[in-house]
């Protein structure tokens, strides 16, 4: 289990990380979300001690990182892949590493199978692609065969066979009571990942809950809904209360009521259904709406892209 109590980094005048608090449990994977700036970087770097908290502690276990006997055995840990030395092959690189922790060269043939880099074990990690070297780095990562698992951008990089791979073995390593905390940009691929969600923005928690929980409360589920007199059923829709967007000439949005709730009005008016699709919102969707005030760094809107804020024409405006 991970523990960070009123953690805080400032560097200078600038607040880094401030006043976060939040527990990784075990058996679980945790999603560590936020915009570039927000500070999950450096809140993982505390975690591992490399950098030292301005105020607050996080343990791992109920210790501090630098007070364990044998890291590598308790805490698996990516954050930078490029973290080795460039002259050395895959296999010396973890032997070294093991070495420091007593542990059998057997285990470094075991990570160099499971991780798919033995036919580049001999291989200088300098000559690397961005895709082996994170999977030399997540076989680092495993190679004390850690109960806590801490993987930064653990698929940068990697084709969809390690995507997958690396999708399935944390899953499977969470479902063996460990605890794993695993950060990406991939919302598609978080969302099929983690059990829980912690969201950072500018150095705080914005967020912290089971992921379907977050993407409920930060969404709207809507009903879509095309018929050849969608115009008609709209009218009735907003009349009743319901919040109709149109988003094509038959088909509207609906957001409010049930999608059984339309088709018993649509058939009590004897109103043709071609569809009736009930749609949930996505974690991009939440993340996207929960850090909307907290990105550092915001990119121009590109010509001719849709807005979020704007709506297209209700029914009674089309009509």
């Amino acid at each position: 289990m991970i523990t960070a109590e009123g953690l805080s980094k400032r560097y200078g005048a600038k607040t880094a990380v401030d006043d976060v608090s939040f527990t990784v449990r075990p058996g679980t994977v945790t999603g560590f979300l936020g915009p570039n700036g927000a500070g999950k970087s450096t809140t993982m770097r505390m975690i591992v001690g490399l950098d030292r908290p301005t105020a607050g502690r996080v343990t791992v276990n109920g210790q501090e990182y630098r007070k364990l006997r044998a890291p590598l055995t308790e805490v698996g840990v990516l954050l930078d892949a490029k973290a080795v030395h460039t002259g050395r092959t895959a296999r010396s690189h973890l032997r070294a590493m093991a070495a420091t922790h007593g542990i059998p060269a057997s285990r470094v043939d075991e990570v160099i199978e499971m991780t798919g880099i033995g036919s580049v074990a001999r291989k200088r990690a300098g000559k690397f692609s961005l895709g082996m070297g994170q999977r030399l780095g997540i076989a680092a990562a495993l190679l004390g065969d850690p109960h806590t698992l801490i993987l930064d951008e653990p698929v940068n990089g990697l084709d969809p066979e390690g995507v997958r791979w690396v999708r399935e073995f944390v899953r499977h390593a969470a479902s063996e009571g460990r605890t794993v905390l695993l950060s990406s940009h991939l919302m598609s691929e978080m969302s099929q990942t983690a059990d829980r969600v912690i969201v950072l923005g500018r150095g705080k928690v914005l967020a912290d809950a089971p992921l379907d929980q977050l993407v409920k409360e930060w969404t709207t589920a809507q009903v879509r809904v095309r018929s050849p007199r969608v115009v008609e059923l709209g009218n009735l829709l907003v009349a009743s209360g319901a919040h109709v967007t149109g988003t094509a000439h038959d088909t509207i949005e609906v957001a409010g009521p049930e999608a059984w709730w339309i088709g018993d009005l649509a058939a009590e008016r004897g109103i043709a259904l071609h569809e009736l699709t009930p749609t949930s919102g996505s974690l991009e969707e939440a993340y996207l709406a929960l850090t909307g005030d907290a990105v550092e760094y915001r990119s121009s809107v590109v010509p001719g892209a849709a807005v979020p804020e704007a709506v297209a024409p209700t029914p009674e405006v089309v009509a």
